[in-house]
């Protein structure tokens, strides 16, 4: 069922107001692949543009915050908690960033935990194309969210 549809067709912002506030939980990751020499610049804090992870952690965290304002129909959220994490996997050049949210509230912060990521990962791209303009975003999801009426769910790699 589609809840952000009215029975005439009308996109509608679904009313929450009738439920519970529960502590809400979610965890996105992703990850941005580049090629060995940009991985080890921004390993190294040598990236002209600045701290890569460090400006790409705050801007993770700031979209998460105001995901309401570019994801239509999403519902403002008092946020308790954002979290921004990279993992570095020197093997595969590649960075992995995990954004955690949560809130006690009347609905779910997944799509303020998938922005944050998403986001963290694109500032990742801006501040390093003039050194590699081929970066690959790959592997956005959810990994794990808790809380409200649906309750517990974890990303399984395999159906």
């Amino acid at each position: 069922m589609l809840t952000h549809i009215d029975e005439n067709g009308n996109a509608v912002m679904v009313d929450v107001g009738a439920k519970a506030v529960t502590h809400r939980e979610a965890v996105a990751v992703g990850r941005i692949t580049m090629s060995a020499d940009c991985f080890a610049m921004v390993a190294e804090g040598r990236a002209k543009k600045g701290d890569v992870l460090g400006v790409a952690q705050v801007a993770g965290i700031m979209a998460a915050k105001r995901t309401f304002e570019s994801i239509p129909l999403c519902h403002p959220l008092l946020l308790t908690k954002c979290r921004v994490e990279f993992t570095m996997l020197r093997e595969e050049h590649t960075i992995e960033a995990r954004c955690t949210t949560q809130c006690d509230g009347k609905t779910g912060v997944e799509m303020e935990a998938l922005n944050g990521v998403t986001t963290a990962l694109l500032t990742i791209y801006d501040m390093c194309k003039a050194a590699d303009r081929g970066m690959v975003l790959s592997g956005i999801h959810l990994a794990e969210k808790s809380g409200g009426k649906s309750g517990h769910f974890v990303f399984e790699d395999e159906p």
